[in-house]
């Protein structure tokens, strides 16, 4: 196995601390991205908000892999945090694409995070790569976060777009919210429970970011979901056989709209993302089934 040295921005998320123990435990060499002073010679300081990072820090990587971005679920949408959920990824992507610009030699591959945001409300309409983009701030946020890495791609680095689903994991994300409240017993459908959630289980997106790596001849957009979309009312069923625990307390509409705010047009919407590029490219989940993820995390 060759070894590589590989920076990652968004180093302590959840996918990015999971990618990062899964390198680290072959051998690699991972260089993190840091907002505060860096405290080992393994850290790099930079402020994506503000879009600063000296190139040099780069230097000698081969990979680059950019997880960064304050938390689209972490807290209700004020205008200040939209602003901030915007600026760490849109600014920060622009930074760590023109300062790989600037390298020579340049890295090999640029894996810049993105989300299946993108596609908006799909309804029942089945989406892969090749599908426009929605509107509303995800959609167009994603648009313009994508369009950052652009210096990057321009001046030769193979770029690579992850539009990732919901992770199924316990440290994070949707899922970690939802696993405390199945486990009480408290979990129900969401709204009607008609809408589409596309996920994966957090061990495929790091197989898959992995795969992206390796594979030289692939660039461009890939959805990070698992093969076969389902209902909130399906998953919802699952995380009750899975758990042994009853699924009796929907959550209505209206109650997320006032809790979530803007948030909860995610929740309620419908996104039926496939992975159509990553499947013809030969990738193979581990965990496919929406049972199989739930155990594995």
């Amino acid at each position: 196995m060759e070894r590589m040295r590989i920076a990652v921005a968004g180093a302590s998320g959840l996918i990015g601390s999971a990618l990062v123990r899964s390198l680290t435990s072959d051998g690699h060499e991972v260089r993190r991205l840091v907002r505060h002073e860096p405290r080992s010679a393994d850290e790099v300081r930079w402020d994506p908000e503000k879009g600063r990072l000296d190139p040099a820090g780069l230097a000698g990587c081969e990979v680059v892999v950019n997880l960064a971005g304050a938390g689209v679920g972490d807290r209700r949408w004020t205008d200040e945090y939209k602003r901030r959920i915007h600026d760490s990824r849109v600014h920060g992507t622009a930074a760590l694409a023109t300062a790989l610009a600037s390298l020579d030699p340049a890295p090999r591959v640029f894996v810049n995070g993105s989300a299946m945001g993108l596609y908006g409300e799909t309804g029942d309409r089945i989406v892969d790569e090749d599908s426009p983009a929605g509107t509303g701030f995800l959609p167009e946020l994603c648009v313009e976060w994508e369009a950052a890495a652009a210096p990057a791609r321009d001046a030769g680095v193979r770029t690579v777009l992850t539009r990732t689903g919901l992770v199924v994991a316990r440290g994070g994300g949707a899922w970690g919210k939802l696993f405390p409240l199945f486990s009480a017993g408290l979990g129900g459908r969401m709204g009607d429970g008609r809408q589409y959630w596309s996920y994966i289980a957090l061990h495929d997106e790091v197989a898959a970011i992995r795969h992206l790596i390796d594979r030289d001849d692939l660039s461009g957009p890939f959805n990070l979901t698992a093969p076969e979309p389902l209902t909130n009312r399906e998953i919802t069923a699952a995380m009750g056989r899975v758990l042994h625990r009853p699924t009796l307390f929907p959550v209505p509409a209206p109650v997320l709209r006032t809790v979530l705010g803007e948030m909860a047009g995610d929740v309620l919407g419908s996104a039926r993302v496939v992975p159509r590029r990553l499947l013809e490219s030969g990738f193979v989940f581990a965990f496919p089934g929406i049972e199989d993820a739930i155990r594995a995390a």
